[in-house]
């Protein structure tokens, strides 16, 4: 249930526009600190918590108003603030601060892969159908088969048959919005799903080792039968990240979309 409320919200954000992308970007990265902190803090939030949360939240929305260099001011802001309202002494202080910083540039990638172009549109629709038919896919196949722990230390319940399934299941799903969006060679399509599917398993698995870190089980429960925000956008955040990259190398920094799908 969650997830057919949780998908058409997300889709029609994608379509309506980079402005409703940022909004809802804004509210992710939000929680997700808010997350983050009460992890960090063994249950705890800062009390610089919501300032925090505000900076990132501004930061998200101001993008397609002020562009990038106004974002990372207010994203490395949160940052400072996260360092300085932690004692110095404390080994959790790295903590903190890299969230902050790692959400904000998290968002940028993904505000700037959607931009303003149809091809955003078609980009950030490939991120996310790779994303959710990966996740999914490991579930269903990872369960049906179940078979060899894919790193038991970390995450107990996902197994290498899971990671194959989501690897096939993203990468067709990426295949399928690749071949609508583009008329560049499919086999670039087909490779930039895989690694964007393996790179979101990583994701996942960077967080489930993060959750141990800390002993929790799980990032929140604002979401019910995901857990928490963190759970949800754990594969987005480093997917996110890839492709950006990707479209920088490839194109520009203000054509990030087109240097993912124009070849």
């Amino acid at each position: 249930m969650s997830a057919f409320l949780l998908i058409p919200i997300v889709a029609a954000a994608i379509i309506y526009g980079q402005i409703a992308v940022a909004v809802l970007v804004a509210a992710a990265v939000a929680l997700a600190y808010q997350e983050w902190s009460r992890m960090v803090g063994q249950g705890k939030m800062n009390r610089f918590t919501y300032l925090i949360m505000g900076l990132l939240a501004v930061g998200a929305v101001i993008y397609p108003i002020a562009g990038i260099t106004a974002s990372l001011l207010f994203f490395f802001a949160g940052a400072i603030v996260a360092a300085l309202s932690v004692d110095w002494r404390q080994w959790r202080l790295p903590y903190y601060a890299a969230g902050a910083i790692f959400f904000g540039v998290s968002a940028i990638c993904v505000l700037a892969l959607r931009g303003d172009t149809v091809n955003g549109i078609w980009a950030t629709v490939f991120l996310a159908v790779v994303i959710w038919l990966t996740d999914s896919g490991a579930f269903f196949v990872g369960r049906l088969l179940g078979g060899v722990k894919l790193s038991p230390e970390i995450s107990p319940s996902k197994t290498w048959s899971g990671a194959i399934g989501g690897l096939c299941f993203g990468t067709i799903g990426g295949l399928i919005v690749w071949l609508m969006a583009t008329d560049s060679p499919f086999w670039i399509g087909i490779l930039i799903a895989a690694v964007l599917s393996v790179v979101a398993q990583l994701g996942d698995l960077v967080e489930s080792a993060l959750k141990r870190r800390f002993l929790i089980k799980d990032s929140g429960d604002i979401i019910p039968g995901h857990g928490g925000i963190l759970d949800r956008i754990d594969s987005f955040t480093f997917g996110g990240i890839l492709l950006f990259l990707i479209g920088v190398i490839h194109a520009a920094s203000d054509q990030v979309a087109q240097g993912v799908l124009i070849w």
